[in-house]
């Protein structure tokens, strides 16, 4: 046992371990996203590029999580990451709508893990938590359904090719 655990509990320690597996997977659904709209029968560049960065994010929320795991004196203990749950994506609409879910299901497992977290009086672990996940996962869940919004404005065919166009106009990928 590490000589820095203190009130570290092993359900939170365990917790931790499945959150990383899945921002793994949400990573890893991102990137498969981001290139389906590189290929060039699909081309939404900035579609593209905002995917690749929310993979990007993604993957650092993992990373955090295993540093703080690290710090805190648990062990990492990494899975298999699940393949992403198709290859093909269709529209931009029907892929940010898979993302909006997809974010909301991270978010819960973070509520949750909060809550574990609170009931074993893990303060330092919920602060953890507030600080760097939970408003980051509620914008990012408001990002995706404004995008979702703007797109399904636009309609498909030329109007998908306007969105990806315009929507990432302000060049930092749809950020308000």
């Amino acid at each position: 046992m590490s000589i820095v655990r203190q009130n570290f509990h092993e359900e939170c320690e365990a917790g931790i371990n499945k959150q990383i597996n899945m921002e793994l997977f949400a990573s890893y659904t991102y990137l498969s996203m981001a290139y389906y709209f590189d290929r060039d029968d699909q081309k939404l560049g900035n579609v593209s590029k905002f995917l690749k960065k929310q993979s990007d994010d993604e993957r650092e929320h993992a990373m955090k999580l295993m540093e703080y795991q690290n710090k805190r004196g648990g062990r990492i203990v990494l899975k298999d990451v699940k393949k992403p749950d198709c290859d093909e994506w269709g529209s931009a609409v029907t892929a940010l709508e898979t993302a909006l879910d997809l974010e909301k299901k991270v978010n819960q497992a973070l509520l949750d893990l909060h809550a574990l977290a609170d009931s074993h009086g893990d303060k330092q672990f919920c602060d953890f938590l507030e600080t760097h996940y939970l408003e980051e996962q509620v914008d990012s869940i408001k990002e995706f359904a404004d995008l979702i919004s703007q797109a399904k404005k636009c309609g498909p065919g030329l109007g998908e090719f306007m969105f990806d166009k315009n929507a990432f106009e302000s060049g930092d990928e749809g950020s308000s």
